[in-house]
This record gives structure tokens, sequence and C-alpha cells, in this order.
């Protein structure tokens, strides 16, 4: 079993930077790949960025490809999205969530409660 929860989300000018972190209670964290999440109003959940369990290999939304950075530290059971030159469009509940390398919602077993981050043009 494990747990999640994120924190770091707020309110930016577009532009600005945020790091979101997800912490992982459970000794099973570092098995697992991790997966950022995020849900817009009125818009399905979509997939932001994802890492492999051990580090070694992330993959990126397009919309969101060279402005995020996905990392992890398996010796603090935590992962992290660094956000650069936010847009409005970037506005949405961030979620972390842990299970299978995907870009597939369904191949994550774990989530979190979500982070809200709101960016003002």
């Amino acid at each position: 079993q494990v747990q999640l929860v994120e924190s770091g989300g707020g309110l930016v000018q577009a532009g600005a930077s945020l790091r979101l972190s997800c912490n992982a209670s459970g000794r099973t964290f570092s098995r697992y790949a991790m997966g950022w999440f995020r849900q817009a109003p009125g818009k399905e959940r979509e997939f932001v960025a994802e890492i492999r369990w051990d580090g070694g290999g992330t993959a990126y939304a397009d919309s969101v490809k060279g402005r995020f950075t996905i990392s992890r530290d398996n010796a603090k059971n935590t992962v992290y999205l660094q956000m650069s030159g936010l847009k409005p469009e970037d506005t949405a509940v961030y979620y972390c969530a842990a299970g299978q390398v995907s870009s597939n919602p369904k191949s994550y077993y774990y989530w979190g409660q979500g982070t809200q981050v709101t960016v003002s043009s």
C-alpha cells in the first residue's frame, strides 16, 4: 500500500516557476513508476510526465516538454515536478500516481489527493 501526498501548488503569473512534490508513505515506493497527471475544470485527466522506478527513464506530454522536469529521490520517497514557463493553460489540479510506466492513468494503482496550480495571464 502506498499513500501519496502532493504539495507545492499555488497561484502564479504566467512565465513563473513552481515545483510540485509528492511524498509517499510505505517502503515499496521505489518499486513503482511515478506519474504526474492534471485535470482542468470540465476536462478529462491528462498525462503530464512519468518516471521509471529507478529514475532511469522519463517521458512527457508534448504540451509540457521542455518546460517541465520530473525527478525522484527514492531515499526520500519523493517525486518532483519542476515547472517553468508556466502558461494559463497549465491551470489544473495536479495529481501524482504510483504504478506502471505508462501515460494511461489506468496503469496507476495509487493516487494522491491533488494540488491546485493556477496560472494567471
